[in-house]
């Protein structure tokens, strides 16, 4: 929509996303993510961590599903979504100002870690099926050899 403001951020769970729902059934998860910059101090020559920003995210419908069956605390994620600024009184009565990011999208950064799904890959993408085991090459009794493994197309394949 115009005129909102999109932001993208990268950091870490604080805590395991919370799912809750609303009356008419529709889900809503809310998290946290803690990002903080590192900053090059040019007088002694070494990086250091800067001022850590905690943002409360909330995800809706389908994605709050995913985001709760996928995701736990210290997995580093990207959030891109709506920035949104709340104000508020606290229990004092002092007026408060808060960003939260209502996230329409939600991922694992692959920056640090590999991730793996269990979902079906497209065929074009699917690991080969695995090979029956060769038939072993003659030699001496109780020393058979097996034939190398060539590498072809990034998995390993026997000839």
């Amino acid at each position: 929509m115009t005129g909102e403001t999109i932001v993208t951020v990268t950091g870490n769970l604080v805590a395991d996303p919370e799912i809750r729902f609303t009356e008419q059934g529709t889900p809503v998860a809310r998290f946290r993510v803690a990002s903080t910059p590192r900053v090059y101090d040019r007088r002694n020559g070494q990086w250091t961590d800067g001022e850590p920003l905690f943002i409360t995210c909330t995800v809706w419908r389908h994605v709050a599903e995913h985001v709760c069956e996928s995701l736990q605390r210290g997995m580093h994620v990207i959030v891109q979504g709506r920035l949104r600024q709340r104000t508020y009184a606290d229990h004092e009565g002092i007026r408060r100002t808060v960003f939260d990011l209502d996230a329409d999208d939600v991922g694992l950064s692959l920056r640090h870690r590999i991730a793996y799904t269990d979902s079906a890959l497209p065929s074009a993408l699917a690991r080969p099926p695995a090979p029956a085991p060769p038939p072993a090459v003659q030699g001496a009794p109780g020393h058979e050899r097996q034939p190398r493994p060539q590498r072809h197309g990034g998995w390993a394949r026997v000839r």
